[in-house]
C-alpha cells in the first residue's frame, strides 16, 4: 500500500508540474490536509459519543445479555475453541461492537482474539509434538476474519458520520441498504467458512 500511494502522489506532483499546475496542485494538498484533521475531529466526538454509550450498556448489563444470546452462534462458528476458553469472550465483544457499527471497540477486542486463537493453536501443536510454523493462521482465525470483515451491522455509525460530516440530506439513508448488505456477506462468509472447515476435516 505504500508504493500504490507513493506512485499515486508522485505521479500527480509530476503530471501538475509538467502541465503547469503546481499551483492547483499545492492548493489541493493544503486543502485536503485541512479537510482531514476536520474530520478526524468529528469522527472523534463520534467515537467518544459511541464508545461513553458502549460503556454504559455494559454497565447496564446490555452488552452481558447480548453475549449471552449470541453464544450458541459462537459455538457453532467456532465448534474447536473449548466453551471456557478466553478467545470465546474477546470474540463476542467483537461480534457485538461490530453489530453496533462501533468498529473502534471492536479493534481492541478483535486483537485479544486473534492472540488468544494463536496460544490456543500453539498449545494443540505442542500436545501434538509439532511446531507451529511462524505466519500461518489457524482456522479458526482465518473464520474469525473472515467474520471480521463481513460483520453485521446494524447502525452504520462511520458511514452516517461520513455522510453527516459532508453534507448530506439525510445521512441515515443508508442503514436499511446497509443491514441488507451486512446480512448478505455475512451469510455468505458463514456457509464460505463451513464449507471451508467440513471440507478441511475429511482432508
Amino acid at each position: 500500500m505504500n508504493y500504490i500511494w507513493g506512485i499515486m502522489i508522485l505521479t500527480g506532483v509530476i503530471y501538475g508540474t509538467v502541465t503547469g499546475n503546481v499551483e492547483a496542485v499545492s492548493d489541493a494538498v493544503l486543502s485536503s490536509a485541512k479537510e482531514a484533521v476536520t474530520l478526524c475531529i468529528t469522527m472523534l466526538g463520534v467515537m467518544g459519543l459511541w464508545m461513553g454509550l458502549m460503556e454504559i450498556a455494559r454497565d447496564a448489563g446490555l452488552i452481558d445479555a447480548i453475549s449471552r444470546k449470541i453464544q450458541p452462534l459462537i459455538y457453532f462458528l467456532f465448534p474447536g475453541i473449548p466453551a471456557d476458553h478466553p478467545a470465546n469472550e474477546h470474540i463476542t465483544m467483537n461480534c457485538v461492537a461490530n453489530f453496533l457499527g462501533l468498529g473502534w471497540a471492536a479493534t481492541p477486542a478483535g486483537l485479544r482474539a486473534m492472540e488468544e486463537l494463536a496460544k490456543l493453536e500453539e498449545e494443540r501443536r505442542e500436545q501434538a509434538g509439532k511446531a507451529m510454523p511462524r505466519g500461518v493462521a489457524s482456522n479458526e482465525m482465518c473464520t474469525f476474519l473472515i467474520l471480521n470483515i463481513s460483520s453485521l451491522q446494524l447502525i452504520p455509525v462511520n458511514v452516517i458520520a461520513y455522510r453527516s460530516q459532508y453534507g448530506s440530506v439525510n445521512p441515515t439513508a443508508v442503514v436499511v441498504p446497509g443491514i441488507l448488505a451486512t446480512a448478505v456477506s455475512t451469510g455468505v462468509a458463514i456457509v464460505y467458512c463451513k464449507v471451508m472447515d467440513n471440507g478441511k476435516r475429511r482432508a
